[in-house]
This record gives C-alpha cells, structure tokens and sequence, in this order.
C-alpha cells in the first residue's frame, strides 16, 4: 500500500516535468517581482537600520526566501478536491482501497518536489546572484529550516483539503477559494512580515495557522529567530499540523455522508 502512494509522487512528478519550461519561465517572473519587493522595501527603510526587528539584509534575504518557498509548498489540491467533487468523480476514489485526502496530499507532494528541484533551487541561485541576498553558514540552520519547509507544505496542504472540502456543502467554493489564497499570502507573512502589523494584529495573526507557513521557516533562515527560539518555533508547526488533523476528520466523516453530484 505505501509503494502505491509512492508511486503517486512519482507518476505526479513526472507530469509536472512534461511542462518544465513552464516552471523554468517562472524562476524569471518570481526574480523580478523579489526584485520589486527588494526596491520597495529598501525605500520605506530608507536610512534606518532595522524595521521591525529585522535589518535590510534580513528583509532581502526573507522575501526572497519565502517567495522561494512558496514554490515549493504552493499546490491546488483545493480546487483539485473541488472539482472532483462537482464532477462527481470523486464517488470512484470512494471505493478504491486507499485513502482518498493521502492520495491528493501525496499528489501535491510530487508536486512540491518538482518545484523544489526545478524551481525553488534554481531560483535561489539566480536570486543569490542578483540581490544582496545572506544565506546561514551553519549547516543546523538548514536541516531546521528544510524540516519546517515540509510542514510549511504539510499545513497549507491541510488547509487547501479543508477548503477543497467545502464544497460537499456549499456545492459551489469558488470564492472561498480565493479568498483562502489572499489569506494565506497575507496572514502568513509572505507579502509583509507579521512583525511590522500593529500589535493587536500580530496577535491575532499569530493564533492563526497561517504563519506557520512562511513568516516562522524564513524567521529561522534570516537569523531573527535564533537559539531555544528556533525549536519553539518549529514546536508551534508541530502543534499546527495536529491541530488541523482533528477538522479535517470531522469534515471528511461529514462530507462522505452528503456526496452530492452536479449533473453527472
């Protein structure tokens, strides 16, 4: 049974790897929209040295990090789910002898190696090579930062499932859809640190799952979160992933009692 989910990544890696130059033409897009956050955020520091606990070089590092990042644990198993829904062709996955969500979330892990290997890497090294861009010198840093980059895909696949879920129940989610992915790029710090919100709203932001995904792996990556603070951190993932374990179980007992087909 495991070697077939294994074979799912790789039947999904291979897939993306038809449309590689895709991916390719994508490290340029994402180098220049790094490029335009690195200019903008260089103006509003202007000739101070830090801004919210993190200097310019900092800054730097982190969007483009993150940005990075999120090629690796960005996927639309959320529309995926949705879609399968309405068609009805998820009433087949029901009585196959595997697991309906390990299947999508291994399918969105292919994914992510994809872009990992193809994408996020590459992408680091030309961005490395054209802005002032501070990589940590100790291995550790690393090993910890690649272990939160998969619960960075963990959790925000868990919340693209819940998302795709919604729709045994609204029939139609395009708009929660969309509006789930304004939220994660903004609440998880991908767009601005959650540092630099009002008080009041970083503490709001930071009982939310949502800075899970980008603001703590690339806090850990820039040095702003250093010390015992790096594996409270990393904790606070752990805790997350659980955490939306239980929702996803209720939802995905409820939503098999209620299929509901759209004109198939």
């Amino acid at each position: 049974m495991y070697s077939a989910y294994l074979d799912l990544i790789r039947i999904r890696f291979l897939m993306m790897l038809a449309y590689r130059v895709n991916y390719y033409s994508g490290i340029i897009i994402y180098a220049i929209n790094i490029g335009a956050y690195y200019f903008l955020w260089k103006a509003i520091y202007g000739g101070n040295e830090t801004l919210g606990g993190m200097t310019v070089t900092q800054m730097t590092t982190y969007v483009a990090v993150s940005w990075m990042a999120r090629a690796f644990y960005f996927n639309n198993l959320d529309r995926e789910i949705a879609n399968e829904i309405r068609d009805g062709s998820v009433a087949i996955q029901f009585i196959r002898p595997y697991n309906y969500l390990y299947v999508k979330m291994m399918q969105g892990f292919g994914e992510g190696l994809f872009r990992l290997l193809l994408f996020m890497v590459p992408g680091m090294i030309v961005v490395s090579l054209l802005f002032p861009v501070r990589l940590p010198t100790d291995p550790s840093i690393w090993g910890v930062f690649l272990v939160m980059l998969v619960f960075s895909f963990l959790i925000n696949s868990q919340i693209n499932i819940l998302t795709g879920l919604f729709a045994f129940f609204v029939e139609n989610n395009e708009g929660l859809m969309r509006m789930k992915r304004v939220a994660v790029d903004l609440f998880s710090g991908l767009i601005i640190p959650l540092s630099f919100f009002p008080g009041w709203l970083e503490w709001v932001m930071k009982v939310l799952p949502f800075q899970a995904i980008t603001y703590l792996p690339g806090s850990v990556f820039t040095g702003k979160v250093t010390g015992s603070a790096v594996y409270q951190v990393f904790g606070l993932q752990l805790i997350w992933f659980v955490g939306l374990i239980v929702p996803i179980w209720i939802m995905w007992r409820s939503a098999r009692s209620r299929l509901f087909v759209q004109g198939g």
